[in-house]
């Protein structure tokens, strides 16, 4: 990667999200009638079903507000962010605080999972539409249902286990993850001692038990004390998650003056998802591996799947970012090719989600329960944020270590 591709790869990131990505979702996905976002679309945005994924009215939701608050004041940005807004807290909260995971169009429950996720994304979307709107009471409102969060993940008994107790307990890499990520946003709308406690005290986990050195890898589920359980679960590694952890911990170092702990725990994670994550066959990352080399009994695991990729593109610009190191820059450049040249949809625009693995399409599907305007946007929002940095910044050289940065081993 060239300094003199810097601008044409910031265009990529910036007109891919507002002239494709962003425009495909406001056409398609807006409810016009009982409100919220479809979320099963088409290739050509069809509307597939009208059951709403919660998840994905927070993230659409947050993408919007966030836009407003870092792009442009687009009035229309803001409106159908209130929408979203307006849908969760008419229809997707229970009576004990915590959210379904799917309702009707109309809103009814349809679905609730024993998962946080649905939470951790509507305090994101509470907390970016707080400062948009410039609204206290959604700002308290997303303070608020993160410590019913950290009330129900730190309280045992209160979720539905995955397994039998009394037999094996364990835990996943996700839930300290998507804590680092949601405080990270809660702290950009309120000043609350908790953000950093999170933080720090998911960090401190990351570290002691997911990273397994001995497997140059980081795993997805642990025991309660970070011990691997040597099942096909226990020994489950996944290339994407790892990527997604890796940034927001690099996130967490540049919000610390560039703190080289983090940055050396970061690369160190997105190293070892990388060196174990991508196809040298087909290229592209897999969607799971096994930790010790052995098969992965998941069907979809040599799948290439949309988001991953998403999150690698960041960990990599920002690794660049931060560090300097070449091998960022030339992983940037490997994983952003690929991805662009397999995921995007010429004809109707945004990306499809799913492919085989030698990068053929699997299917023509725009949105699903799981896949709506969430890690791809973001992904175009976050890059381009980043190379605006850089340029203002002067950084034009992809191959000059930063002061002080001691390269993990590779």
């Amino acid at each position: 990667m060239l300094p003199d591709s810097l601008p044409q790869l910031l265009s990529v990131y910036r007109d891919g999200l507002l002239s494709d990505t962003v425009p495909f979702w406001m056409e398609h996905a807006v409810d016009q009638e009982y409100g919220g976002y479809f979320n099963a679309l088409d290739r050509d945005g069809t509307v597939l079903q009208t059951d709403k994924a919660v998840w994905i009215q927070a993230r659409f939701a947050w993408l919007l507000a966030t836009l407003y608050s870092t792009v442009e004041p687009r009035p229309e940005w803001l409106e159908l962010a209130r929408q979203g807004i307006d849908f969760l807290n008419a229809h997707c909260f229970d009576s004990d605080g915590r959210m379904f995971f799917s309702v009707t169009r109309e809103g009814k429950p349809l679905r609730k999972r024993r998962y946080l996720f649905s939470e951790c994304f509507a305090v994101i979307a509470l907390a970016a539409y707080g400062v948009a709107a410039q609204d206290p009471d959604a700002k308290q409102q997303a303070l608020e249902l993160f410590r019913l969060v950290l009330h129900y993940h730190a309280t045992p008994g209160l979720l539905e286990p995955k397994t039998m107790a009394e037999t094996r307990q364990s835990k996943s890499l996700v839930m300290p993850a998507i804590l680092i990520g949601t405080a990270q946003e809660l702290r950009k709308a309120v000043d609350d001692p908790i953000t950093a406690q999170v933080i720090d005290h998911s960090l401190a986990e990351i570290e002691r038990d997911f990273l397994k050195p001995e497997f140059r890898c980081t795993m997805e589920t642990v025991g309660l004390q970070g011990e691997l359980i040597d099942t096909f679960e226990g020994r489950m590694v996944c290339p994407g998650h790892g990527a997604e952890t890796a940034w927001f911990i690099l996130e967490e170092a540049q919000q610390r003056q560039r703190n080289e702990r983090l940055m050396w725990l970061g690369a160190t994670i997105l190293d070892w998802s990388l060196e174990r994550g991508w196809d040298e066959e087909f290229g592209g990352l897999y969607y799971y591996r096994d930790a010790r080399g052995l098969p992965a009994a998941e069907y979809w695991h040599d799948m290439k799947f949309w988001w991953p990729h998403n999150e690698a593109i960041i960990a990599t610009l920002l690794a660049w970012q931060l560090t300097g190191d070449p091998k960022y820059a030339r992983w940037h450049q490997t994983v952003h090719d690929w991805a662009h040249a397999h995921f995007p949809d010429p004809v109707y625009g945004e990306w499809y989600g799913y492919l085989h693995r030698d990068g053929s399409l699997s299917t023509r599907l725009k949105g699903n329960m799981w896949k709506g305007p969430f890690h791809l946007p973001r992904m175009q929002w976050y890059c381009w944020q980043r190379l605006e940095e850089v340029v203002r910044e002067g950084q034009t050289a992809w191959n000059s270590p930063k002061p002080g940065y001691h390269m993990p081993e590779s």
